[in-house]
């Protein structure tokens, strides 16, 4: 008996010593792959967040090769597991607009007149983020603003593949603002809002609400350093920041094909431009173009790409890329044009940079007034930790 007890005791060691080296090497990997620009602030910070998202990715790979769940519900399970108490100014409700699940927040201080109301989308790449992950930031908005905020629980990839999250978003948008006397909000003062794939989702939302007689006129949309596109992901922010945490290039693009097919079977050739044909890249150079980046955002390390061309295969998995719901940065002008007064936030250190600042040349070019915030030492993600004790950063707060 002592001795089956001996090897037992050995062999758990050895699984455990194996677990903690394979989870080492991951982290090690990956870390050796990412880059911590001398530009951001509290750099020591960042790193501790990095390993702790690389780590629980690590262990959701671990547990979904043991067949106990699969690596994006653990993830989801640990980003969603912190659950907030009673808030003493906030009047807090969890509701379905059009059998989607919202949570509203309402502030208790009662008001002579009706209340700004604020549509909510999360990010986290279409695949990751919930009501509970945005909780703090929805709650802070609220109270701050003095407004109604609605955050959006819309369905995610890859289990719903686009349109489902903007149909989501859209459908619940459209719900309030015909219902907005019940809620006590203006409906002169509604505005659309989202940080990264809530970003996308917030522009695709005002877009399609653009020019609506049978709805009141969107106030404003707020762009939280937003993904707008994925028909070029060598743009200078994408080549500069390709390894900078908490979103790399690679990754971005795996998001977006995930939000669209459910896998990311194309990544090779949507990173090295492949995905679309010359003619259509062509097409759209006039708003997708490195030419029209300010030079002060290429002295970087930028080197322009040549252009690819695609086979007939690979442009029929992916040509929805070119649909304005899914890349807002695409749309028309005669759409574009009638969009509400626009908050653009960048920042420095981020793939997604570049979006940003290719959207808002285009909303300046059809005469739409366009407020830009750029965070100089900011990364892509900064806002999900301002509430933080010691983990939040001066300019995310």
């Amino acid at each position: 008996m002592a001795a089956v007890y001996t090897l037992l005791v050995l062999f758990l060691g050895v699984f455990v010593a194996g677990f903690i080296l394979l989870v080492m090497g991951a982290i090690n990997f990956d870390l050796s792959n990412s880059e911590i620009p001398p530009g951001v602030n509290q750099p020591v910070k960042l790193r501790i967040i990095h390993i702790i998202l690389i780590s629980t990715a690590v262990m959701g790979k671990i547990l979904e090769k043991i067949g106990i769940c699969s690596q994006v519900g653990f993830v989801r399970y640990v980003q969603g597991r912190k659950t907030l108490g009673v808030d003493p100014k906030l009047f807090i409700k969890d509701l379905w607009f059009e059998n989607v699940p919202v949570r509203m927040y309402q502030p208790k201080v009662p008001c002579a007149s009706q209340r700004r109301g604020v549509m909510f989308f999360h990010g986290g790449g279409w695949v990751f983020g919930s009501l509970e992950t945005h909780e703090k930031l929805c709650r802070a908005i609220a109270r701050e603003s003095d407004s109604v905020v609605v955050s959006v629980g819309y369905r995610l990839a890859p289990e719903h593949k686009y349109p489902a999250a903007y149909e989501d978003c859209l459908n619940a948008t459209i719900y309030f603002m015909k219902n907005l006397e019940e809620y006590g909000v203006d409906p002169a003062s509604v505005t659309v809002c989202g940080d990264s794939a809530g970003g996308n989702l917030a522009a695709a939302v005002s877009q399609t609400l653009a020019g609506r007689p049978d709805l009141p006129r969107l106030r404003a949309q707020i762009l939280i350093y937003p993904g707008l596109q994925a028909l070029d992901f060598n743009l200078p922010s994408y080549q500069q920041n390709r390894g900078v945490p908490l979103l790399f290039r690679e990754r971005a693009a795996f998001y977006v094909l995930q939000y669209l097919n459910g896998n990311a079977s194309n990544l090779e050739e949507v990173l090295e431009g492949s995905h679309i044909p010359t003619d259509i890249k062509l097409n759209y150079r006039k708003w997708v173009s490195p030419d029209i980046i300010p030079e002060k955002f290429k002295v970087r390390g930028y080197k322009p790409q040549v252009l690819l061309d695609c086979t007939t295969e690979i442009y029929e998995t992916v040509k929805r890329f070119c649909e304005p719901n899914l890349c807002p940065l695409l749309a028309e002008d005669a759409v574009v044009h009638q969009l509400p007064e626009s908050f653009i936030l960048t920042c420095e250190y981020d793939v997604l940079r570049d979006d940003g600042l290719l959207y808002k040349k285009r909303l300046e070019d059809n005469g739409v007034r366009v407020t830009w915030y750029h965070l100089e030492d900011g990364f892509h993600g900064i806002l999900n930790s301002f509430s933080s004790d010691w983990l939040s950063f001066s300019s995310g707060k």
